[in-house]
């Protein structure tokens, strides 16, 4: 196996599944399979989720809400998604571990590295909650923080699509995707694959990023097993 410690960064909005908003539970319970089958593998796993399946603090700045606020609200929004998939990963028998940005107890543990480290070192998944605990930060620059803190060998972003294109395919038909490109070249054709900060902390960091589906369930195990899925992102 390639990767001993991965980050994984999943979607709030991808938690919705076929609703309108909040848990889809049949989503979160293929996110909680798919973890399972990384954990039997020997693989040490963080994870972080967005929570745009319930609020978003920069829509909510754009309708009217202080931005500090806003992006509070959206702490909280992980941290309920956190919880969902630490109860959902209990139902298949996988250790884990809640941790939040800001402190939360007893809801779960305040987040240290030390903390997180000893954790995967037994083998638990950890859960990163709250964000980076700050407002003007996304849940992508909370993922690459956490990921260079616990010295991952890789991020995994997952989304609703199968990569990095050249467009956004959900609306430019023409737009031809990329099995792997540089850093560098993220930032020359301004492809949005995660924020600046996220990005610059990445290429900073020699941390490698793998952009794939997380929706079709088996991606995850598949990613991680060397297949030709996704777009990897690297120096």
């Amino acid at each position: 196996m390639k990767y001993k410690r991965i980050l994984l960064k999943l979607s709030g909005e991808s938690l919705m599944g076929k609703s309108k908003y909040g848990i889809d539970s049949d989503r979160l319970n293929d996110y909680a399979e798919q973890i399972k089958e990384l954990q039997a593998m020997g693989i040490q796993v963080g994870i972080v989720i967005g929570g745009g399946n319930i609020f978003r603090g920069l829509s909510g700045s754009l309708n009217g809400f202080d931005r500090v606020k806003g992006d509070q609200m959206g702490m909280l929004a992980t941290v309920i998604n956190s919880l969902a998939l630490s109860s959902a990963l209990n139902q298949l028998g996988v250790s884990n571990q809640v941790l939040t940005a800001i402190n939360m107890e007893p809801i779960a543990e305040h987040y240290s590295t030390n903390k997180a480290l000893a954790y995967l070192e037994k083998g638990e998944v950890v859960v990163f909650s709250g964000g980076t605990g700050c407002p003007f930060f996304t849940t992508d620059t909370a993922s690459s923080l956490r990921a260079v803190e616990i010295k991952a060998d890789l991020m995994l972003k997952g989304t609703r699509v199968d990569g990095v294109y050249t467009a956004d395919p959900e609306k430019d038909p023409q737009a031809v995707k990329y099995d792997e490109i540089s850093f560098e070249e993220i930032y020359d054709k301004n492809l949005k694959i995660m924020d600046l900060t996220a990005t610059t902390l990445c290429r900073e960091n020699n941390l490698p990023v793998v952009v794939f589906n997380m929706d079709k369930k088996g991606n995850l195990v598949k990613v991680l097993k060397g297949e030709n899925i996704g777009t990897l992102v690297h120096n």
